[in-house]
């Protein structure tokens, strides 16, 4: 087990590696101490001050470890090392291993202690790579271990980690101290380097599957813990665990930027280093904002989905682009017999769950007796003399009357509540109906407009499911057909109504469901219950009217050669999935895509195709643009949204996000 495993659950969660290492008064990730003898490869990274400190720390920890069995590393646990030790505090820690001249100017000390620490953080790859990867692969191909995938999702990409650095950035170091005297510089190296550890990205996001695979496993091949377990035994790993060494790569790049921060404070004015210096750090600071980026939306699904688990996975809850704004108990207040009962509510950006606690917690915590979207909530206190610190909620589907503990925690309700709420209307601000192109041009008639004016109609290629009730068409039993006031393209069963038109002399017409009842002011009672949306259940016009990008594209099958055209759009409002439409105005997508991970590869041009694909592990997208200038265009985006970066470019934010449909 690792030392980690009993830090606390943090609500907070993983705090990231850029923004706050300029700040002393935040700092984040704290890295644990490297040995900084120098070593020649592969040597054991291990100095006595590492190996004294950290098998006390999993002395004082031991017995909690036991009391949280066996449990995994976590973003959450990673939290906790933020409080432990201040900015500067770990490179003090290293004093004693580090045997820099006193005399030498202050620059070259710490590009000596950059090089020192980067030899020991080589040979610490290289137990990953060459020894841990290794020997558990080479018993994973025997069959006697686990299966070989497992290993590789364990590792991730450590081979191309250790070979970079060992190959690359290391010799290079060597080299710059090499010809100190006569070159005194460090920035220039740096900077050209910089760009490829963005492969750490891939790294961080895995590292939390990669330790509960090691938790999983452990437990179900004994051969795969001993061989762990014999490794961990031997002297080069220094009485330190594997899930330890796993950790290095993820505090490496704080190190980095810490070290460099200090190099350019104490560079001289007229040093021939400086800018290289600056635009390095600038460089390394980059990578890990994007990185941390990332870590945030994988900590936020995790949190959602244990949200997700206390609930009992339902399916018309369970939404990744969710967000979890409050949680806590409550106070029902009864209309009948003047009482209250205890309520558990769940406030996401947009519904609410009300909720009652299982008296026999068997697969969930809690049962949702009541949903009620946000979209058109309102909430206001109540002044009740018998039932104190009393607020209304007030929704579509319920009104609820709700007595919190305190007026604190009342005002705290009532300001989640007013938040989701604005953030709501904001949005719907902003919606478009229809997507902005030569084709796809059909804007919906406002409300006071229905009857009155004749409506634009949606083309019936640009639908292949009822826009009403969301059930796919077919040439047999569910039919086109359009509302004459909406123009919406609806089934017969949600158009199966007849209303006066103004702009039609006032003559009976087809019209859906939702026309009929404005028009007519008649309610419509429903033989069925209401669905709930789904997760592909995002119209195709409203999210491209608001999209980073969409367009028409081709997904080629695995050979290259056939696939399905469709509508592609990455929305604003989840940037980080790809959704999948067979046409532009469908109001439900047939697939969707994570993009959070996956690496943007361009193809070579081809018979005048325009390639390229979207990869990940063994998972591989291949997408056929139409022109040269579209594909750059989805690349740019898809390679942006991989990284966790979800704001546009800079000089985009008023281009069209949209192409025109075909």
């Amino acid at each position: 087990m690792s030392l980690l495993c009993c830090c606390p659950r943090a609500g907070s969660g993983l705090q990231g590696w850029g923004g706050a290492w300029r700040h002393k008064q935040a700092p984040h990730i704290q890295p644990t101490p490297a040995s900084s003898q120098s070593q020649q490869l592969p040597s054991p990274p291990a100095s006595q001050s590492l190996s004294q400190m950290d098998a006390q720390h999993q002395a004082e920890q031991g017995n909690n470890e036991q009391q949280q069995g066996q449990r995994g590393l976590s973003f959450k646990c990673l939290s906790s090392f933020r409080h432990k030790i201040r900015e500067d505090n770990w490179r003090r820690q290293q004093d004693p291993g580090l045997k820099l001249h006193s005399k030498e100017p202050e620059e070259k000390k710490i590009a000596l202690e950059l090089l020192e620490t980067e030899q020991a953080y080589v040979s610490r790859l290289h137990l990953l790579d060459q020894v841990f990867y290794t020997e558990l692969m080479k018993e994973a191909k025997n069959g006697k271990t686990v299966p070989e995938e497992v290993v590789k999702m364990i590792f991730s990409n450590i081979s191309s980690i250790y070979q970079f650095h060992s190959k690359f950035f290391l010799p290079e170091l060597q080299k710059r101290m090499e010809d100190w005297s006569c070159n005194p510089r460090i920035g220039d190296a740096i900077q050209k380097l910089a760009p490829f550890l963005k492969m750490y990205g891939e790294y961080v996001k895995n590292f939390d599957k990669a330790v509960e695979l090691i938790t999983v496993w452990s437990e179900k091949s004994p051969p795969f813990q001993e061989l762990i377990a014999d490794i961990q035994k031997r002297k080069v790993c220094a009485n330190l665990t594997l899930q330890h060494h796993m950790l290095e790569p993820v505090q490496r790049i704080p190190r980095y930027e810490l070290l460099l921060k200090d190099y350019v404070q104490k560079l001289p004015p007229e040093s021939p280093d400086r800018d290289d210096a600056e635009k390095a750090l600038e460089m390394i600071f980059m990578v890990a904002k994007h990185s941390n980026a990332a870590i945030a939306e994988m900590e936020r699904l995790q949190n959602l989905w244990v949200v997700y688990q206390r609930l009992g996975l339902e399916d018309d809850i369970v939404d990744p682009s969710n967000e979890l704004i409050k949680e806590g108990p409550i106070q029902k207040i009864s209309t009948r017999n003047n009482s209250t009962s205890e309520k558990y509510l769940f406030l996401f950006n947009n519904m609410l769950l009300y909720c009652v606690p299982r008296v026999i917690q068997v697969g969930a915590e809690f049962q949702v007796h009541l949903r009620i979207n946000v979209d058109s909530m309102k909430v206001r206190e109540l002044n009740d003399a018998q039932f104190p610190n009393t607020f209304l909620v007030s929704g579509k589907q319920r009104t609820l009357e709700l007595q919190a503990r305190s007026e604190e925690e009342m005002n705290a309700w009532i300001k989640a509540f007013r938040d989701a709420i604005d953030r709501k209307e904001k949005r719907s601000e902003t919606f478009k109906t229809a997507v902005h192109g030569l084709e796809m041009d059909t804007p919906a008639l406002k409300t006071e407009e229905l009857g009155r004016r004749a409506p634009q109609w949606v083309r019936d290629n640009l639908v292949t499911m009822c826009m009403r009730c969301r059930e796919p068409f077919n040439a047999i039993t569910r039919r086109r057909h359009h509302c004459r006031a909406c123009g919406y393209v609806v089934c017969a069963r949600c158009s199966d109504y007849r209303a006066e038109l103004q702009y039609d002399g006032n003559r009976l017409n087809r019209v859906c469901q939702e026309c009929y009842v404005f028009l007519m002011g008649h309610v419509v009672l429903e033989d069925r219950e209401e669905k709930h949306k789904g997760i592909l259940e995002k119209e195709a016009a409203e999210v491209s009217g608001r999209s980073l990008l969409c367009s028409s594209l081709q997904m080629l099958d695995k050979n290259g050669k056939g696939g399905t055209r469709g509508w592609f759009v990455i929305p604003q409002d989840d940037p980080l999935v790809l959704y999948i439409y067979a046409a532009p105005q469908d109001v439900r997508a047939h697939t969707s895509i994570p993009l959070l991970g996956y690496t943007v590869r361009e193809l070579p041009q081809e018979n005048s195709r325009h390639l390229f694909q979207l990869v990940q592990s063994g998972q591989v997208h291949t997408f056929l643009a139409d022109t040269e200038e579209l594909k750059q265009r989805w690349m740019r985006v898809m390679a942006r949204c991989a990284a966790g970066i979800t704001h546009p470019e800079e000089g985009e934010e008023d281009a069209e996000s949209c192409d025109e449909a075909e």
